[in-house]
C-alpha cells in the first residue's frame, strides 16, 4: 500500500470491484448465446453494467484526425465533442431490465418512476444509480442468482430518457460480470441514428440453464415499443425524472 493510499483509503478499494478474470467474451451477431450456468455463474449477483461516451461526429472526426496527422502534438489535446450543428451533444442513457418471474409476476427496474427493484425480495433486481452524464462507472443493474428458479425471463434494454436520438454518436457498451467466469460484453455499436431505445439482451431460464442472448434491436419508440416486441403485456404511462 503507497503512502496516499493510507490517506485515502477508498482509492484502494476502486480496484476490488468486478471480475478478477481478464477474459471476456464478446457476444456479436454471429456469436451470440453464452450459458451462465455452463460458466458456473449459478449464485452470488450478476453486474450488469451500462457505460458509454460520446464521440465526435462522422465530418467533425475526420477533420480532425486528418487535422492531427500533420500536427502530431495535437493528438495529445483532448477533443472536444460536438454534433454536425457544431452545438454540444448531450445524451442521457438509462439501463432498464424487463422482468416476468417463474409465477407469472411481471414489471420493469427503471430510473424512470425510481423503480429501482430489491435485490433480497422480488424481484431480485436492483438498479444501483441513475448516471446522466456518462461518467466512467456507468449505470449498474444488480440480478440476484442465489434466486434464479424465480426467473423465467430477463429484458434489458437502453433507451435516451431526453429528445436527442443520438445512439450513433455514442460509445455505448454493455457489460455483465458475473459472480463466476469471464465478464460478457456487448457492444451498441450499429447505426441506429433515428432510435430512442435498444433491447440489447435476454437472459431466459430454460430448463434450468440460464442463457445469455445479444440482440441489439433499435427501435423509434420507447419501453412500450420493445414491450409489444418482446411480448411482455405490460401498461405503459407517461414518465420523467425528478430535477437534479
Amino acid at each position: 500500500m503507497g503512502f496516499f493510499d493510507g490517506l485515502w483509503p477508498a482509492r484502494a478499494a476502486q480496484f476490488d470491484a468486478g471480475n478478477g478474470t481478464s477474459s471476456a467474451i464478446t457476444l456479436s451477431k454471429r456469436n451470440a448465446t453464452v450459458s451462465l450456468s455452463k460458466q458456473g455463474a449459478l449464485s452470488g449477483n450478476l453486474r450488469v453494467n451500462l457505460s458509454w461516451r460520446m464521440r465526435t461526429s462522422d465530418i467533425e472526426g475526420r477533420s480532425r484526425q486528418s487535422g492531427r496527422l500533420r500536427r502530431p502534438l495535437k493528438l495529445f489535446q483532448p477533443e472536444v465533442v460536438q454534433a454536425h450543428t457544431q452545438g454540444v451533444v448531450n445524451v442521457d442513457l438509462d439501463l432498464g431490465c424487463m422482468y416476468e418471474l417463474a409465477d407469472g409476476t411481471k414489471g420493469v427496474v427503471q430510473p424512470l418512476g425510481n423503480l429501482i427493484g430489491d435485490l433480497n425480495s422480488p424481484p431480485y433486481i436492483r438498479l444501483s444509480g441513475d448516471d446522466r452524464f456518462g461518467a466512467p462507472s456507468g449505470e449498474t443493474v444488480y440480478v440476484n442468482l442465489d434466486q434464479r428458479d424465480q426467473f423465467k425471463r430477463l429484458l434489458f434494454f437502453v433507451y435516451i430518457y431526453d429528445r436527442t436520438p443520438a445512439f450513433d454518436r455514442t460509445h455505448a457498451k454493455i457489460t455483465l460480470y458475473p459472480g463466476n467466469g469471464p465478464r460478457i460484453e456487448i457492444e451498441l455499436d450499429e447505426r441506429a441514428p433515428q432510435a430512442r431505445s435498444c433491447a440489447v439482451f435476454t437472459v431466459e431460464n430454460v430448463k434450468g440453464e440460464l442463457i445469455v442472448r445479444r440482440e441489439v434491436k433499435f427501435v423509434y419508440g420507447f419501453q412500450s415499443e420493445l414491450d409489444r416486441l418482446y411480448g411482455y403485456g405490460m401498461q405503459w404511462g407517461r414518465g420523467y425524472k425528478s430535477r437534479t
